[in-house]
């Protein structure tokens, strides 16, 4: 009978009796994509736990893991470091070197692990403010101690017997890892997360993916660090799934072709643009065969799950994904049946689209504080409704309070924040966590997320606005990237939207429209900002008066992590974009 899983590091151990996997993970060095098998994983984890024996770590002791990509060196530090009753401490490659030092210190870090010389830099640059005693890094770089010394340290396995008796003093319910958000305010929150919060989490969520046990090929790409992504690497270990680790972003598109993965988590915005590289290339097409392929986007577009359309719908569909979403199935692979997506709210549309096209994206909800799966929608049994983040999982439960917020109980919430139980109680109410997020349940179960608490703001006629509502409507134009809405405390309420810049130079090539070749020549546009505005009108006659979008500033560049403008989960920072684009703020509200 396999091991019970109750740390974190016996998933490996679950997958090596199991599955015994010749590729467990997969990872790209040189061009060449190199297999780790479940034994070897395991090998290099115990060796690098003898290791930290040898250097000093303790219990408890805090270890920092940063790395740009993900990579088995990762999986390999991650277990070696639970082994032996200390805490991984993952941290965002894309932070300043600033909060690098601030997360350092605040964790008390000893040692931290580094991915390649970018990150070495950054780390350097404030070591000597910190308590590190020693980098180590996964690539080969002169002046920095190579993690794999640390396998020649603990080759021997003279102090087998202490990492034995470390690991089964290591507790269910013993913090395993510090996450630290980055918020959109303030400065990075550590949410204390267990062994029982990220195993029980795994283990409720299995039910809800569609792993076919020791055959899926997962491909990953979303930052490790983040506890989204690193909770379905355990699930993956758990279902005996082999694990590819995509190079990044710049690869992702030649990674799918290569790996043509069963399955893979993403966040709206990479299907958005990976939609619009497909839209693009159709917008290449001449003749029938451009008038097939935008028949057959206007067919997906209609979709709805379980044949609800009828049989005339299907059957145009049968022959739209003949003729053209085969097409886009062999673009991603061949083998994309499913794809979980998180971190931001999912255009309705997009989902339509890529469902339609054979490749189901099944919406889920969750906070790092959650660990993070609250709930995600299912195909099968009926538990799937586009526009809804599915139904809770197993053991954690939901409820609404009156103003709307959503509440989660259950073994996945957090055990609080890092040396702060003063914020820790403002988000508790007995064993209820407070998400923030408003929302609803309907009458079928499926929750939906309708806005978050802390971002509806009044107007200066003491009205009521949830941007939210607004700009998940308006995510849906083709035209529009990324909105915000702006008006707390003026009289109206307007936008600032930062275009689709590719979308809108395909948009004029079939128009043959002139909008200029420089982003700073199509925000100035006429034909572009009126084509902005009538998706504005259509989507002010679902609101009020008052809630409605009665200006808007195009902002000429793209809002990035890097840019300041998102969090590296792709959230809106919304006073930092305020700030930005003061200039076009001022310009609406001056009149």
């Amino acid at each position: 009978m396999p091991i019970e899983i109750t740390r974190l590091f016996d998933f490996p151990y679950y997958q090596l009796e199991k599955y015994n996997l010749d590729a467990a993970l997969v990872t790209k060095y040189d061009g060449e994509w190199v297999k780790t098998s479940t034994k070897e994983y395991l090998d290099k984890a115990n060796a690098l736990s003898r290791a930290l024996l040898k250097l000093g770590v303790k219990k408890n002791d805090k270890i920092a893991v940063i790395s740009s990509t993900n990579r088995t060196e990762w999986n390999i530090t991650d277990i070696g470091i639970l082994q032996t009753g200390a805490q991984n401490i993952p941290i965002y490659p894309t932070i300043s070197a600033e909060d690098y030092e601030y997360v350092l210190n605040h964790s008390e870090s000893i040692y931290c692990f580094v991915s390649d010389s970018e990150v070495l830099a950054k780390v350097n640059a404030i070591k000597s403010k910190t308590s590190l005693k020693e980098v180590f890094c996964f690539d080969h770089i002169e002046g920095c101690k190579h993690y794999s010394e640390l396998f020649e340290l603990g080759k021997d396995l003279d102090n087998q017997p202490e990492l034995d008796q470390r690991k089964s003093e290591v507790l269910y319910t013993d913090l395993a890892t510090i996450i630290y958000t980055s918020g959109t305010t303030g400065k990075p929150k550590g949410v204390m997360l267990s062994h029982k919060n990220i195993v029980s989490n795994a283990l409720d969520s299995d039910p809800r993916l569609p792993l076919i046990d020791g055959e899926t090929r997962i491909l990953s790409f979303l930052p490790i660090c983040h506890i989204f992504e690193r909770l379905l690497i355990y699930l993956y270990q758990y279902a005996g799934c082999t694990v590819y680790y995509a190079e990044g972003l710049d690869k992702i598109g030649d990674n799918i072709k290569e790996v043509q993965p069963h399955m893979m988590s993403v966040v709206p915005r990479l299907l958005e643009k990976l939609y619009d590289k497909i839209y693009a290339k159709g917008g290449e097409l001449t003749g029938i065969k451009k008038a097939l392929f935008y028949w057959a986007v206007e067919i997906g577009e209609k979709y709805e799950p379980y044949e609800a359309n009828g049989w005339w719908y299907e059957f145009k569909l049968k022959i739209a994904r003949k003729l053209i979403f085969s097409k886009w199935q062999e673009a991603l692979g061949g083998n994309l049946g499913t794809m979980v997506s998180g971190s931001a709210a999912l255009n309705p549309r997009l989902a339509r689209i890529f469902c339609a096209a054979g490749m189901y994206v099944m919406e889920g909800y969750g906070l790092t504080e959650t660990s993070p799966v609250v709930a995600v929608n299912m195909y099968k049994d009926k538990m799937f409704k586009i526009g809804a983040v599915g139904k809770p999982i197993r053991n954690v439960e939901v409820t609404i309070a009156e103003d709307g917020e959503i509440l989660i109980k259950g073994p996945n919430v957090m055990m609080g924040y890092y040396k702060d139980p003063e914020k820790t109680k403002s988000v508790m109410t007995g064993d209820h966590f407070h998400t923030g997020d408003k929302g609803e349940i309907d009458s079928e179960g499926f929750l939906k997320i309708t806005g978050r608490k802390k971002e509806m703001f009044k107007t200066s006629g003491g009205k009521y606005v949830i941007p939210t509502l607004l700009e998940n409507i308006l995510k849906e134009s083709q035209f529009i990237e990324q909105i915000m809405v702006i008006g707390e405390g003026e009289k109206m309420p307007a936008a600032l939207i930062q275009p689709n810049f590719d979308f809108i130079k395909e948009w004029a090539k079939r128009k043959n429209a002139t909008i200029g070749n420089s982003d700073q020549e199509i925000i100035k546009n006429p034909e572009v900002i009126q084509r902005i505005q009538k998706d504005i009108d259509k989507c002010n006659k679902n609101f009020g008066k008052w809630e409605q979008i009665k200006r808007f500033e195009l902002t000429p560049d793209v809002w990035s992590i890097d840019g300041g403008h998102l969090t590296p989960t792709m959230k809106m920072k919304r006073a930092v974009i305020k700030e930005i684009y003061k200039d076009l703020y001022d310009k609406i509200y001056s009149n």
